[in-house]
């Protein structure tokens, strides 16, 4: 069976945790690196915006510098996230182009590669189909938002597991008005989006959501995930890229 290099869940901050996806990326590219996967949590709680947005506008950075949460642009599309360090798991797939994971396709690519979520969610009672061109739904709600860019002639989707949802803290994240916050609101956005605990009316833990998540990557890819670990030069690259770049106002507020 093919076999990826897992790197299983750890915890970092935003800059770190986008600047090793770079990193594994670049040292794909340049045959240092193995196709990869890992799963990740954010600590603090942070805000990620899409490499088109504005975070000015995306962002309640008020909000963030108080209660001391991180915020960081992707170098993926799509739009801003709340990353709640005790609501979701993380996971992102570094291919090289041409992959047999990797078709040119975007859609085809996506419909592919999500299939991990849907067997994940499926080991934990739950299920959930693919939403084009990126979303994970059960029950008509979303429940896994990805994103994709092909850059470093590879390929790099991430995606987050919603495991619980706090609404009114993601409102008050994101940038819109607190005396706009209204209960109809929070009410609307829990009709179009749920949680592992909402469906399952259960307190699901990090490592049952791991374990499941690691077995239908491994199922739906058909691929035997390999514990391995990020090489000396890899982490030299993340932490440049961390300090240098996904910390730096430059790339976060240069739109």
């Amino acid at each position: 069976m093919e076999e990826l290099r897992f790197l299983d869940l750890e915890t970092h901050s935003a800059a770190i945790n986008m600047a090793i996806d770079e990193a594994i990326m670049r040292s794909l590219r340049d045959g240092a690196a193995v196709p990869t996967f890992r799963i990740y949590r954010w600590q603090p709680s942070a805000v990620s915006i899409g490499v088109f947005q504005s975070m000015r506008e995306e962002v309640n950075l008020d909000y963030c510098k108080t209660f001391g949460i991180d915020v960081v642009r992707r170098i993926t599309g799509g739009g801003a996230v709340y990353h709640d360090y005790d609501g979701e798991i993380t996971y992102s797939v570094i291919l090289p182009q041409g992959h047999r994971l990797a078709p040119a396709d975007i859609l085809e690519s996506y419909k592919l590669l999500c299939k991990g979520i849907i067997l994940a969610l499926r080991h934990l009672g739950i299920k959930a189909e693919f939403r084009p061109v990126n979303d994970i739904v059960t029950g008509g709600k979303k429940i896994s938002g990805n994103a994709q860019t092909r850059r470093f002639s590879c390929l790099l989707q991430h995606g987050t597991t919603l495991l619980g949802l706090d609404v009114r803290k993601m409102f008050s994240v994101l940038r819109v008005p607190q005396e706009k916050i209204s209960d109809k609101m929070i009410d609307d956005v829990k009709q179009r989006v749920t949680s592992i605990r909402d469906v399952l009316g259960e307190m699901v833990g990090m490592t049952e959501l791991r374990d499941a998540i690691v077995a239908g990557f491994s199922e739906a890819l058909k691929v035997e995930l390999v514990p391995g670990a990020l090489s000396r030069t890899e982490w030299e690259m993340a932490n440049t890229l961390a300090r240098e770049k996904y910390s730096s106002d430059e790339w976060n507020f240069k739109r």
